[in-house]
């Protein structure tokens, strides 16, 4: 049985940065909430122990996220590692794509279930303006090698910007049902109104009235309460909306690990870190390990509250 927290939400998923490293250079990156640090990463082994206790208390789902994870060379066998865990069901990862299509095959083998691949735009002009690199074509590449390799369902996470990529919608749907994609619209993340997120950020309301008039069935996600419609094409379209969202606080059922080994109970504060990696190098045994993650658990809070 999965661990609640005060707020009666249980805690099934844990997200783990595995680095902070990145080869792209979006604007509006948020890295994973983390602060700025480059210098320390988790030992595969030290990633697959501190796994080993989530699942002991009940987490089944493991997203790997970064950064970007496939800067790793190591990243196969941290997948690899996961998946051999008794409890784990789910492993999946948030990826910029460019180096899938030399990596789909082998994490698919490894173990890993899905990938989101970000790519925002269908213009490798906007592309260039939103992650400073030209490989627009590499991502597209390595979107459509994962699903040749089985990766199950593949997502490609569209933030949406006002004034650069909200004319796209149509044509991401239409990339997304050309290749057998889900296509997930996201909102523009920010913890504070400061001038990029007043400069970009686009209101989801009306993108959300014209999918469900083009849907055949609208599901509502039980993580988040997010929204899946389901158009008459048969593509799948979900919208994300974790800002000024409360239903998407009331319903979180996930907690962090950063790059560096702390535990971080909300993707917006880190003021509440609980630091297991130290611990960890000290030779802390499986019992202190567990009330490290039960304290984390207890520190969870909505972010609106």
């Amino acid at each position: 049985m999965a661990l609640k927290d005060s707020f009666g939400r249980p805690v099934e998923n844990l997200r783990i940065s595995v680095t902070q490293r990145c080869n792209f250079r979006c604007f509006y990156c948020h890295r994973e909430g983390e602060d700025y640090n480059l210098g320390v990463e988790m030992l595969p082994e030290e990633i697959e122990r501190i796994v080993r206790v989530a699942a002991s208390l009940g987490i089944y789902g493991v997203k790997l996220t970064g950064g970007e994870p496939l800067m790793r060379g190591d990243i196969v066998e941290i997948v690899r590692r996961i998946s051999s865990i008794a409890g784990i069901k789910d492993i999946s990862m948030t990826t910029n794509g460019l180096y899938l299509t030399e990596y789909a095959r082998q994490l698919r083998e490894a173990g890993l279930k899905r990938v989101n691949v970000s790519l925002d735009t269908l213009s490798p002009e906007k592309f260039r303006f939103i992650t400073g690199t030209n490989f627009h074509r590499d991502v597209i590449n390595g979107i459509i090698e994962a699903v040749r390799a089985g990766l199950n369902p593949v997502k490609v996470n569209m933030v949406l910007l006002k004034g650069i990529n909200e004319d796209e919608v149509d044509s991401m749907i239409g990339f997304a049902e050309d290749n057998g994609l889900v296509l997930q619209i996201i909102e523009l993340e920010s913890s504070y109104e400061d001038d990029l997120y007043i400069q970009h950020h686009a209101n989801l309301e009306e993108i959300e009235k014209k999918l469900e008039g083009r849907a055949a069935q609208v599901i509502v996600r039980r993580m988040q309460h997010r929204k899946r419609y389901i158009l008459r094409s048969g593509v799948e379209v979900e919208v994300v909306k974790p800002m000024h969202n409360n239903e998407f606080c009331l319903h979180c059922n996930r907690i962090r690990l950063t790059s560096d080994g702390k535990l971080k109970p909300c993707l917006f504060r880190n003021d509440n870190l609980v630091d297991i990696l130290r611990p960890l190098r000290e030779g802390a045994d499986e019992k202190q390990l567990r009330e490290l993650f039960i304290k984390a658990v207890e520190m969870r809070r909505p972010f609106f509250l």
